[in-house]
């Protein structure tokens, strides 16, 4: 007898979890007050689980949990792996851990980084609507770059909804403004209007439909959840490109979905063209202190074998080395000066260059 109502009761909860709708939110910069504010203004039995990416620095202790604990009665603590989903919880992905979904159960993994992030929030929002399908409700708040637009576009692809922070309303609105330009979106309202409407969207009843699951979107889920990209053969998706990942110097494939462009190595590590752009900007200017830096300890050194000459009284080899050791020097203020006028680029400066320039145009 006690066995049957066990049975019912796992069945019950099966098919409760099954019709429950989920939230996922991402954020970055600017996030963390708009993340806090839909939270303390969300009804304490609210039932949805909410799922939260928030871009932190791996070495930085987690504060979101308690902080949102002090804001509602809605239970909010960092996930662990196989963590199962609950009603009227708030799941909070670790530093330096990605959080995905998968089949009633929350997955804490250690996989590459997507967009230079570790949690990033493309691989839950991906994860989440390839398990979830239209049950899942994607949220993008206030961040830089573009994070979460592809994740976004999964939500919609796998018929989940897509709502974004207005981005006038946004600290930050690069992440909002990546998300309404590349997918179409829902809704897009201040974050004082965010609360209301998730649980409004909460309530809607579910409609019946079929989605087909591709198989790129259960490898990238897979290569998240720390599986071998090579294995996965996440090469063989779009071809290779000529370009190298910053992060390892692995070769990239190209990848899209629709009009969204992205791009991933043969270890793991992904990224949006804007992450992509950005990171090659930064190495470059690397490279260029590099160069400085060589530069510097030759002229150094000549200028130290020349005073050896100088000091044995071989003043002509002496002179050869001040001269080369002058001539690097010159060479070297080439470099300062590429790397002054050096600029970091990404997708968004140069539309953004591009529309300010239309403007000017038409005046």
């Amino acid at each position: 007898m006690i066995a049957n109502r066990t049975k019912e009761r796992k069945k019950k909860e099966k098919q409760t979890n099954a019709e429950q709708r989920l939230i996922v939110i991402g954020a970055s910069s600017g996030g963390f007050e708009a993340i806090k504010k839909i939270v303390s203004n969300l009804p304490a039995d609210f039932e949805t689980p909410i799922f939260i990416v928030w871009h932190i620095s791996p070495d930085v202790h987690g504060i979101l949990p308690q902080v949102l604990n002090r804001e509602n009665k809605i239970y909010a603590a960092h996930a662990y792996d196989y963590e199962p989903i609950k009603p009227n919880r708030i799941y909070v992905a670790p530093p330096d851990y990605h959080m995905l979904i998968e089949d009633g159960k929350v997955r804490v993994t250690h996989g590459p980084k997507e967009n230079r992030f570790r949690p990033a929030v493309d691989p839950l929002f991906r994860s989440a609507a390839y398990t979830c399908t239209n049950r899942v409700i994607g949220v993008i708040l206030s961040g830089a770059l573009d994070d979460g637009t592809a994740g976004l576009w999964a939500v919609k692809h796998y018929g989940g909804m897509a709502v974004v922070q207005d981005p006038i309303d946004a600290e930050v609105s690069s992440m909002p403004e990546s998300a309404l330009r590349e997918v179409q979106v829902d809704y897009c309202v201040p974050v004082a209007e965010m609360a209301d409407l998730l649980v409004n969207l909460s309530k809607e009843p579910l409609k019946k439909m079929e989605v087909m699951k591709d198989e790129q979107t259960r490898k990238e889920i897979d290569i998240a959840a720390e599986a071998k990209a090579m294995e996965r053969g996440i090469l063989q998706f779009d071809g290779l490109t000529p370009y190298t990942c910053p992060e390892c110097q692995g070769v990239l494939s190209r990848l899209h979905n629709d009009n969204i462009i992205r791009y991933r190595c043969h270890t793991g590590h992904a990224y949006s063209v804007d992450a992509l752009m950005l990171a090659i900007s930064e190495k470059i200017e690397d490279n260029l202190y590099s160069a400085i830096r060589g530069i510097d300890e030759i002229v150094m050194l000549m200028n130290h074998i020349g005073d050896h000459h100088a000091e044995v009284n071989h003043p002509k080899l002496a002179a050869i080395y001040f001269q080369k050791a002058k001539e690097a020097d010159e060479r070297s203020q080439l470099v300062r000066r590429a790397v002054k006028e050096h600029k970091q680029v990404s997708k968004n400066k140069l539309e953004q260059e591009f529309l300010e320039s239309t403007v000017k145009a038409k005046q």
